[in-house]
C-alpha cells in the first residue's frame, strides 16, 4: 500500500516520540481553550467603564 513521504515522517515521528499527541494537546489548550464567559459579570465590567469622549485629544480645561 502507498504511503507518502509527509505520511511515513509523521508515522515515523509518532513512533520515535509516542507523548508527542498528548504535548500538542497541551499546547493548544493554553492558547485555545478558554473558560466560559459569566455575562452578569461582563456586565457589571462594561458598566463600570468611563466613557471616552468623542474627540480624545480635546481636553475641556
Amino acid at each position: 500500500m502507498y504511503q507518502s513521504d509527509i505520511t511515513q515522517f509523521l508515522n515515523q515521528l509518532k513512533a520515535q516520540k509516542p507523548q508527542l499527541e498528548e504535548e500538542q494537546r497541551r499546547g493548544r489548550s493554553l492558547l485555545w481553550d478558554k473558560q466560559p464567559i459569566d455575562l452578569e459579570e461582563r456586565a457589571d465590567q462594561q458598566s463600570s467603564r468611563v466613557k471616552q469622549t468623542s474627540y480624545v485629544y480635546y481636553q475641556n480645561f
